[in-house]
């Protein structure tokens, strides 16, 4: 049997005999004539059959088929500049249905997201849409990768299963575990930390993330794959913006290279690469900026929510054209204990958000690496220190200045092509209503 060729390169195999492997897409069974598109992860070629008769095995095989069965096929690759896939087909000479599809389908072009989520698997197969997302998805993570590798980063692998909740008891998954309880980690922040005192100098993660929190909004997800560093002997948290931005820049660089041209054909989106360094707004100013165009006219707010959010990327795409904007200086009062405070201005913290189109992607911060003033913080956040006792002593012997951040892979792929849910940027999407598939 011959090797294996792909759709995308059948032009290459004009006159050859070749094997193509993949699902059958659409059947055109006529009275003469039998056309039968099969399709792979590259793309689909029509099969062209001229029928012969009761003898002719081919003929009933081709009848025989139903849409989805994986099918192998063996025959030769015909030019035809008619056929609008590739300009060319196959008129084949062996047929072998390798698992033949039940009929009817339980997913098909007008079903709504949440019964496409129940069938997941058909829902990505049949849209080539559905194969580049998982595609970039790739690409991004492995982007991130090299150049956090090139930037000096060690890869770690923290904990999921957590003896204390690592942030806030509010948004924490309990479990049994043995005669005890554990928490499912709602982040690798106290691990990377204990990196970093460690003496590991740059860490880098890529790894899932569990949130308890019972949001149905477009943008949450109760488990999310997280991508987070962290950078010793920093001085400042323009350290830490330095690295995401160059780090973005690189990675939107290779996906434009390698899925730009896809990307523009399935979503209508253009990958751009952006200008460095990003635009840069305190919270204080984004709040008078945002109230001046009526967004909380009251000034009762002191976090940007969603609709601040865009109105935000809104006017700094006016501004300046550019799709990102990092908003700096953070209340205290709204951000963890373990985030560094300006040292003129206490009230504030050296931390930041970074919006992508007007959707937070990011958060990241200078973190405090003195004992004594981590205690003081936890004390005025009214949190008891002994569940975290371990994440503390990390710090009583020297733990060197460091800053980090962390941002969800999904919502980096929803902005990227312009996707309406993490529900549909996400393989396997979970919320408070979903566990399965």
């Amino acid at each position: 049997m011959p090797r294996r060729v792909l759709v995308r390169d059948l032009a290459q195999h004009v006159g050859r005999t070749v094997t193509v492997a993949g699902w059958v897409n659409t059947l055109r069974l006529q009275r003469a004539m039998q056309f039968v598109l099969v399709r792979d992860h590259t793309g689909t070629a029509q099969l062209t059959h001229r029928r012969g008769g009761p003898a002719d095995p081919i003929e009933a095989e081709l009848d025989a088929l139903t849409v989805e069965s994986a099918v192998r096929i063996t025959g030769t690759v015909v030019a035809n500049p008619v056929v609008r896939l590739h300009g060319v087909e196959i008129v084949p000479e062996r047929v072998e249905v390798l698992a033949r599809a039940e009929g009817p389908l339980p997913v098909d072009e007008r079903s709504g997201i949440e019964h496409r989520l129940d069938w997941r698997f058909l829902d990505l197969r049949r849209r080539p849409a559905g194969a580049l997302l998982l595609a970039v998805q790739s690409t991004v993570e492995a982007a991130m990768r090299s150049f956090a590798h090139a930037e000096g980063c060690t890869e770690l692998h923290t904990p999921k299963l957590m003896g204390s909740a690592s942030e806030s008891g509010a948004e924490v998954f309990r479990l049994d575990y043995f005669d005890r309880s554990a928490y499912l980690a709602q982040s690798p922040q106290f691990y990377k930390q204990m990196a970093i005192a460690a003496g590991v100098d740059r860490v880098f993660e890529v790894g899932p993330v569990f949130r308890a929190e019972p949001s149905f909004t477009s943008r949450h997800a109760t488990e999310f794959t997280g991508v987070d560093v962290e950078l010793a002997w920093t001085t400042g948290v323009e350290e830490v913006m330095d690295f995401e931005e160059r780090m973005l820049a690189h990675t939107l660089a290779a996906v434009a290279e390698r899925h730009g041209e896809e990307i523009r054909e399935q979503f209508g989106v253009t990958v751009t690469v952006p200008q460095l360094p990003f635009p840069r707004l305190t919270m204080a100013q984004a709040q008078k900026i945002l109230r001046a165009r009526g967004w909380d006219p009251g000034g009762e707010k002191v976090d940007l929510d969603p609709e601040g959010e865009r109105a935000l990327a809104a006017y700094v795409r006016e501004q300046s054209g550019h799709e990102f904007v990092l908003v700096t200086d953070y209340p205290a009062s709204i951000r963890p204990f373990y985030h560094q405070r300006r040292g003129e201005q206490p009230e504030v913290t050296a931390s930041f958000d970074l919006l992508w189109k007007g959707l937070e992607i990011t958060t990241g911060a200078q973190r405090e690496h003195r004992h004594d003033v981590l205690l003081r913080q936890a004390a005025e956040k009214g949190m008891a220190t002994g569940p975290i006792e371990d994440y503390l002593n990390c710090f009583r012997y020297g733990c060197p200045p460091h800053g980090g951040f962390g941002l969800g892979l999904g919502r980096v792929v929803m902005v990227l092509l312009g996707l309406p849910s993490l529900r549909e940027a996400t393989f396997l999407f979970r919320g408070p209503n979903r566990l399965t598939p």
